[in-house]
């Protein structure tokens, strides 16, 4: 874990914090030794030692070095000692006791260390790299010390970045498997000796040519390996018996990047023009010897198609189960790229590294804002350059094991992130956009803050937090489950009591069928035998959740009759003398009574209202109960229910409604015949959009002048509508419509539109495929992260995100875009499709244009980008990109831009 100065003049102290070494003066509990004995902040100037216990307290005296900034804390051998790295030298610390102190004077400061216990790199600020170990002291032999040992390696060009990394996975070896192969099967080998050594030499016997032509055809799973696979069981579980080793990755300025083998510092695995982001790292080393000529060369074909940019910061890290999965973090100029390690070892000389890394697709944004770039290009210089790496760098990447039970990667910057893998093995990435940008993290256990973390945020106070154990992080957005032992219907929020109201049902036996006789209605007790297998039928009931300790609050439960289903449950504004504002939050559910083919089906509307009352003692939640203001019989099912200006508007069969709340009454206000069976209804101000079962949707006006519901416009065509919602972008109103097809459509009510009739017909502005029935939808600001004030958080003002849910359980959301964005990233979409291999063979432009079953007798509209696609984009290398952006007459800074900031404003979770 890497601690570094700050860098920028701005900020007149920026603190570093540091995870510390533990007190061994007796032997504590196994949970004791675990707890950080001390926190060091490392200021420009100073070194501040604390001590954390019960309290924390700052140490006056101690064997730390105070009187300048700290590189690098950490603990080697086990966790028995500390070692405390300054500018000018190296500290080895038991507790507070200093053990010895090694100058260091390479020539310039030291500013970043590494370390892979037993072995300590350093790096100066010229680049000059040295090792040191921790070794038994040959006097005593009780007490350990550092002994120096410098690597022979090129400095042809300048190292600018390194990482020591201990391997425990058994990934990394320069062991060819093959080889050790044989010897490893003669103890599981089931078939005759000879069938194997033939399969051996006909997979060794192989034309060069033939090699290079058709590579890796005729290697095929032998059943040699399929015995293998199934002896060794998983491969994660192989590697964890693994012994540690040990390796050392360099960057230099020449965008060379190389992993050495400890102790011996001998070169396994080499990549040339590592900062431009390739898809893969493939080894290019074929000895030491014969790179160093190449370096050069290759660095003047990279800057003829423009300057390679420098690596600012690179970390290995073993993650996940048995931390048998290797990751690698760079951090390149403006940008985040990771790297999954992955063995590969076919064709590989015997002395190379058997792994290739693979590049992870993500979200993270690392550009900082335009201003400070400017500032930056002015003070560019190698002098600038040189003094800012002599003060030292901050490390973004803060490396954590059991927060929470969460072990991964910390990454500081403007847009803090947690990155987790857990022992499932799927990479999770998490933004922490709470406190703002991050500088500085450290991991933190003690005995007041048990698996925490601390950090320093932009305004300088340090935050010592955990992380929520109700929460869990293994998934793509933080999740928390609540059980309710039951089927979820309708789930809605209760603004002034702060409680939600949720519809759930429970399977029942049914035992008996009604019948009507006459005017009368009876019910007919089924007789059957007791192997008879009774028919189930839902029992439905609402209750009210809180949200504070999320469990059901006591005697709040209403019990619906038997037949009784509930059709809409909704939260809905009802006109009201009680409020200063005239409107007050009422629970509403229509229900429909379905008792077969011979009785008719009739429906209720229920209004609830959430009252306030003296709580139970011992039972602070039950200070919220329901009350019953309105129940009454329909004439028929109740289909749909919204509010429309403080009142109540029901869709009964074919017929809107419209409805006062006087008195604990419901009195008719207004009604409208429409199509055939309405299942959804939305409100904005005095206007109504009715989603209609298979004629499409309508939009109908409520004036209060007149009293009087009219049907402003509607879509002509036939139209399956699975859900609606309102589309806002600034004082544009869209329709959003989903359907049977899978599709999304936008409809916008243009009466100067000549296709429109004077406003008669819905036009259709936007369509798309969405891949799956989509039954909900709902609205959301645009996330103001953005600094108040400026352009752009202007340009993102008035626009509405509208997320949507799937049937198969995925979440989306659309974004209603500028009209100059849009035309430069259609073309890029455009690009995109013809550039990039698709997936199976599948072409994402033909998934994405509208499905129909039944012809109808209108184009495609599109006009809707595809975001998944989009953020392929992140994913290419440099050249691929401004290869790209030169396409379309743009630059990559510019479509980034456009990328992240769009990331930015939905990053609501």
């Amino acid at each position: 874990m890497d601690k570094d100065e700050d860098g920028e003049p701005v900020q007149k102290e920026q603190e570093e914090t540091e995870r510390e070494g533990k007190e061994k003066t007796e032997p504590p509990a196994e949970e004791d030794t675990k707890k950080h004995g001390f926190l060091i902040l490392s200021r420009e100037d100073s070194t501040m030692i604390l001590q954390t216990g019960q309290e924390i307290m700052e140490l006056d005296t101690s064997g730390f070095a105070t009187q300048g900034p700290t590189v690098f804390a950490g603990n080697i051998g086990d966790n028995k000692y500390i070692i405390q790295v300054s500018p000018m030298g190296i500290r080895l610390l038991e507790g507070v006791t200093q053990l010895h102190f090694i100058p260091v004077d390479l020539g310039s400061p030291i500013v970043h260390c590494s370390l892979a216990d037993p072995y300590v790199v350093i790096m100066t600020a010229e680049g000059v790299v040295t090792m040191f170990v921790l070794k038994i002291d040959s006097y005593m032999g009780k007490t350990h010390r550092l002994a120096l040992q410098k690597p022979q390696i090129s400095t042809q060009s300048r190292v600018i970045a390194l990482c020591a990394y201990r391997d425990v996975s058994g990934m990394f070896t320069t062991e060819n498997k093959v080889s050790c192969s044989i010897t490893e099967d003669i103890s599981i080998r089931s078939q005759s000796e000879a069938e194997t050594i033939i399969q051996d030499l006909s997979t060794n016997i192989v034309d060069d040519e033939e090699e290079m032509l058709y590579g890796d055809s005729n290697t095929g799973p032998s059943k040699e390996e399929m015995n293998r696979s199934s002896f060794a069981g998983p491969s994660e579980g192989s590697y964890s018996k693994a012994e540690p080793s040990h390796w050392c990755l360099i960057t230099r300025d020449s965008g060379v990047m190389e992993i050495y083998q400890l102790p011996d510092w001998r070169l396994v695995f080499l990549v040339k023009n590592f900062p431009v982001g390739q898809r893969v790292l493939v080894d290019s080393s074929s000895g030491q010897s014969a790179t160093q000529g190449e370096k050069e060369g290759k660095k003047e074909e990279v800057t003829r198609q423009g300057e390679i940019p420098l690596v600012k910061e690179v970390t290995l890290v073993s993650l996940g189960y048995n931390h048998s999965r290797p990751y690698l973090l760079v951090h390149v100029d403006q940008e985040l790229l990771i790297y999954e390690a992955f063995p590969y070892d076919q064709q590989q000389p015997q002395n190379n590294l058997k792994v290739r890394f693979k590049k992870v697709p993500h979200n993270i944004n690392f550009r900082e804002k335009k201003s400070k770039l400017r500032k930056d290009k002015k003070t560019e210089g190698t002098a600038a350059e040189d003094s800012v790496a002599a003060r030292g760098r901050i490390s973004r990447f803060r490396y954590f094991e059991d927060i929470s039970g969460y072990s991964g990667v910390f990454i500081c910057g403007p847009s803090p992130h947690w990155m987790l893998v857990t022992s499932r093995g799927a990479l999770r990435l998490h933004p922490m956009s709470i406190d703002g940008p991050i500088e500085s993290f450290s991991p933190f256990h003690n005995i007041n803050c048990p698996k925490g973390f601390l950090y320093f945020n932009k305004q300088g106070e340090l935050r010592i937090s955990v992380l929520p154990t109700y929460l869990s992080y293994d998934a793509p957005w933080p999740v928390r489950k609540i059980p309710l032992r039951c089927t979820v219907h309708y789930v809605s929020y209760h603004v002034e009591s702060k409680v939600y109201a949720v519809c759930t049902s429970l399977k029942e036996l049914c035992t008996r069928i009604p019948r009507m006789t006459g005017e009368e209605k009876e019910y007919e007790t089924i007789e059957r035998d007791e192997r008879y297998i009774n028919p189930q039928q839902d029992k439905f009931s609402i209750q009210l959740i809180s949200p504070v300790s999320w469990e059901a609050i006591p005697n709040t439960r209403i019990d619906l009759e038997e037949w009784e289903y509930v059709t809409c449950m909704k939260t809905v504004a009802l006109r009201s003398q009680e409020t200063v504002s005239g409107l007050k939050g009422y629970i509403a559910a229509g229900t429909c009574l379905m008792q077969g083919e011979e009785v008719t089906c009739r429906g209720r509307i229920l209004i609830l209202d959430v009252i306030e009352v003296v709580p139970e003692p011992g039972q602070p939640l039950t200070k919220n109960k329901f009350k019953v203001l309105y129940e009454k019989e329909q004439k028929g099912p109740v289909t749909a229910l919204c509010h429309c200006n403080g009142y109540l508007v029901s869709a009964i069969g074919q017929k809107i409604f419209l409805w006062v709340l006087k008195d604990n009454d419901l009195t008719g206000m207004a009604f409208i015949d429409t199509q055939l069976h309405i299942h959804q209804m939305m409100s904005i101000k005095n206007f109504i959009l009715a989603a209609d079962l298979m004629k499409s949707v309508s939009l109908l006006r409520y004036q209060e002048e007149s009293k009087t519901l009219s049907l402003v416009s509607r879509d002509a065509k036939p139209l399956e509508v699975y859900s609606i919602e309102f589309m806002v972008d600034n004082n544009q109103l869209g329709f959003l419509v989903s359907d049977r097809d899978k599709n999304l459509y936008v409809y916008m009510y243009l009466p100067e539109a000549k296709e429109s009739f004077g406003g008669m017909r819905l036009l259709r502005r936007a369509d798309f495929n969405a891949g799956a029935n989509i039954n909900t939808f709902w609205r959301m600001p645009c996330r103001g992260a953005l600094e108040a004030g400026s352009r752009k958080a202007m340009t993102w003002d008035n626009k509405h995100i509208t997320w949507f849910a799937t049937l198969d359980g995925g979440v989306g959301l659309l974004l209603p875009m500028q009209e100059k964005t849009y035309r430069r990233l259609l073309m890029l979409q455009n690009a995109l499709t013809t550039m990039l291999s698709h997936h199976a063979g599948l072409n994402p432009k033909a998934f994405r244009m509208l499905h129909c079953d039944r012809r109808s007798l209108q184009n495609p509209v599109k006009n809707i980008l595809d975001g998944e696609l989009l953020n392929k984009y992140l994913y290419l290398s440099m050249m691929e990109r401004s290869e790209l952006a030169k396409k379309i007459g743009t630059t990559q800074d510019i479509i980034l831009d456009d990328l992240l900031d769009i990331d930015r404003v939905t990053a609501h979770f």
